[in-house]
């Protein structure tokens, strides 16, 4: 498995990855399909981008995982935190992928002088919160009764990561 950063060449694998969780539903807040501009501008381009990194096993993109720097009155975090996502072809789940792209992810955390990383979960994505408390992260938090696009009413658990404490 290779672990690299996120190219604008990989924007479509990077979609067809996305959009398939979108579709298939209950594990991310996104809801509406990206396309290869939004793809760039949301996550490969954004601002205060710290990493955006792909997981490939024969140049097949099987995951990526995005940090940027957190924007306090957006995130409700410190300015010095950082906002993680991370996406695991469903093929892939379970195959160490996630766990990869963390260990590269948290040393640019490391580098980049991130105090900690927030990953808010919606509550009914089991797999999302198992993976991010084997990774480490702690509850902090819990958003109640929040509106996703097409009106469902989730839940969401917000938890961190202390980079101080676990590098």
């Amino acid at each position: 498995m290779i672990i690299r950063p996120a190219t604008a060449a990989d924007a479509p694998d990077m979609v067809t990855l996305l959009n398939a969780i979108i579709e298939a539903g209950g594990t991310t807040a996104h809801q509406t399909l990206f396309d290869e501009t939004t793809m760039l501008e949301h996550y490969i381009e954004s601002d205060g981008l710290i990493s955006c990194l792909v997981a490939e096993i024969e140049e097949v993109v099987l995951g990526f995982q995005w940090l940027r720097w957190a924007k306090p009155e957006q995130d409700g975090v410190p300015d010095d935190w950082a906002i993680i996502a991370s996406f695991v072809a469903n093929r892939a789940a379970g195959k160490g992928v996630g766990q990869h792209l963390f260990k590269a992810t948290r040393t640019a955390a490391s580098q980049a002088g991130v105090a900690a990383i927030d990953a808010t979960i919606r509550a009914d994505n089991t797999p999302g919160l198992r993976y991010y408390s084997g990774l480490g992260f702690v509850d902090y938090d819990r958003l109640t009764g929040l509106a996703l696009s097409d009106g469902t009413i989730v839940d969401r658990i917000r938890k961190r990561f202390d980079i101080s404490v676990s590098s």
